[in-house]
């Protein structure tokens, strides 16, 4: 049953025992897993994945139920399955990715949910538990609605934008039906995020074309920055012109034409800064989207993580 484990990892956690004392050792994994993507526990498996086995299996399988019982909230799926390696009695406790997040260990006075960081449980900072909390509830930051009055805000950027790309006029009924703002008029956060005034603090952009291949690795070494915010249309356009402003231009003569060759595809360039800009986390308060060039590499950084805490 472990011999795909090779050491412990983002779903797979390795206990000597199934310690009654301080249960908290092993309970912050299970709530860290159902929190994430899953994972198993295996008892009776030291570090170094030594079989050890377990002295009264019977008695940790009903522990280690009664513990989750008790100190996890809410209770979530698991399945645990007794099995032998070399002789030795052992315990996989297999625990799914949980539907109703957060997961919480609650008991020693205190409630607190966890994550899994590579192969440690740790405590999720506030951010994450705001995550976990709409996952748990099946919503997402962008449909949530605020209090903010459409009629208070102007989307002339959104509108002269979508009048170009489809010779079609956007209505009041379609800020609506595209997740933009409420039956009654209140914008959604998605709806805050295309506005023409700023009223995401969040919704910006930091670029920088460094000198060298490093940051610092030159004196004066920033040759061009520029701090864009407002719009998601406004940041999109905006970081594809500093890159593209900030690029070489090769060209190819042909018979009567020639061939540019810029340094980067402006298609790819364009899906680089959308995917920053769509899928990056709003709910990390004080962060920004940097594009930072180098001499041979063009790198974007997007605040948070991987979607659901998959590994990378």
């Amino acid at each position: 049953m472990i011999e795909k484990w090779i050491a412990e990892a983002t779903e797979c956690d390795f206990k000597v025992a199934v310690e009654i004392k301080k249960p908290k050792s092993w309970l912050k994994s299970v709530s860290a897993f159902s929190n994430g993507i899953g994972g198993t526990l295996f008892f009776g498996i030291d570090d170094n994945q030594n079989t050890v086995g377990l002295p009264d299996i019977q008695g940790d399988a009903e522990a280690i139920s009664r513990f989750i019982k008790e100190r996890i909230t809410p209770i979530p799926q698991f399945v645990l399955t007794p099995f032998q390696e070399d002789g030795k009695d052992m315990l996989a406790l297999k625990i799914p990715a949980g539907t109703s997040t957060p997961y919480y260990y609650k008991a020693d006075g205190i409630m607190e949910a966890y994550i899994r960081v590579g192969n440690e449980s740790v405590a999720a900072p506030d951010y994450i538990v705001n995550e976990l909390i709409l996952k748990g509830t099946h919503r997402s930051f962008d449909a949530l609605v605020t209090d903010a009055p459409r009629k208070d805000y102007s989307f002339t950027l959104l509108e002269a934008t979508y009048l170009e790309r489809t010779g079609l006029r956007m209505e009041l009924p379609d800020y609506c039906s595209f997740g933009l703002a409420d039956k009654n008029g209140m914008l959604t956060n998605a709806g805050r995020l295309l506005t023409d005034q700023r009223t995401v603090f969040n919704s910006r952009i930091f670029c920088t074309r460094w000198n060298g291949l490093e940051k610092g690795s030159i004196f004066d070494d920033a040759l061009d920055d520029k701090e864009y915010e407002g719009s998601l249309i406004y940041l999109l356009q905006s970081g594809c012109e500093f890159i593209r402003n900030n690029s070489k231009v090769r060209f190819a003569k042909e018979a009567q034409y020639r061939v540019d060759k810029p340094d980067y595809a402006e298609r790819a360039v364009t899906e680089a800064v959308v995917n920053a800009l769509i899928h990056r986390d709003y709910i990390v308060l004080g962060s920004e989207i940097h594009i930072d060039m180098y001499d041979d590499r063009v790198e974007i950084v997007s605040p948070g993580g991987m979607f659901e805490g998959a590994p990378v």
